[in-house]
């Protein structure tokens, strides 16, 4: 009997440092699964964090003024009479070779064959960026031209710095006064007026998006 009792005595207790042992190691699974959790929760973030630094860079190539310019067919647009033809010629012949690139629309070069008149004309007010009026006394005089000047009005009600009225041969007092709201270029001195010309096209670009269709040197 004292023996029995002297044995159940000397029988080793768990130690406390065991039993927060294994306690841990039970609930490890539990924090690794936090863990992981955790992890992926991180790993989601960087990635919603690295989509939302690519966007914006995205978003300045599609507004970016080099697109912008191209969304039309044309820079310009030649409005004339017929009797203006060799000097309009010599004009866009200037233009387009200048280093920009600037390029005109011209109707009896560049309108479809078989389409209406009309219907060209209109379509080449609409897909340019601006427009030259040729003002000459053969304009004048001429109510296709007139036409010309009304259609190139009615895309920009005031013009709104698309209209640029270029003068030839005629006396200020028979400037029309539909355009007397805006300024002209007079091409008696013809270098100087082609220079200007080219100058006005480039700056009087619509702006899309808050920025300048052409950013370079005028």
């Amino acid at each position: 009997m004292a023996g029995w009792v002297r044995r159940l005595l000397q029988k080793p207790k768990q130690s406390s440092s065991s039993a927060g042992s294994s306690l841990n190691t039970k609930q490890s699974p539990s924090s690794s699964s936090s863990s992981s959790v955790t992890t992926t929760s991180s790993s989601t973030s960087s990635s919603v964090a690295s989509l939302g630094q690519l966007s914006p860079a995205s978003q300045v190539s599609i507004s970016s003024s080099g697109s912008a310019r191209w969304a039309k067919s044309y820079d310009v647009c030649i409005c004339h009479s017929n009797g203006d033809l060799e000097f309009v010629e010599e004009m866009v012949s200037y233009l387009e070779s200048q280093t920009e690139g600037i390029r005109c629309f011209l109707q009896l070069r560049d309108a479809m064959p078989g389409s209406a008149i009309t219907t060209e004309l209109c379509d080449a007010v609409q897909n340019s960026h601006c427009w030259v009026l040729l003002i000459t006394p053969s304009f004048l005089e001429d109510p296709w031209c007139r036409y010309q000047m009304h259609q190139a009005l009615a895309e920009a009600p005031m013009a709104n710095g698309r209209a640029i009225p270029v003068l030839k041969g005629i006396d200020r007092r028979d400037y029309p006064r539909e355009l007397r709201c805006l300024y002209y270029i007079d091409v008696t001195r013809k270098e100087n007026g082609f220079r200007q010309i080219k100058d006005t096209i480039l700056r009087c670009k619509l702006t899309v998006g808050g920025s300048r269709l052409y950013n370079g040197p005028v």
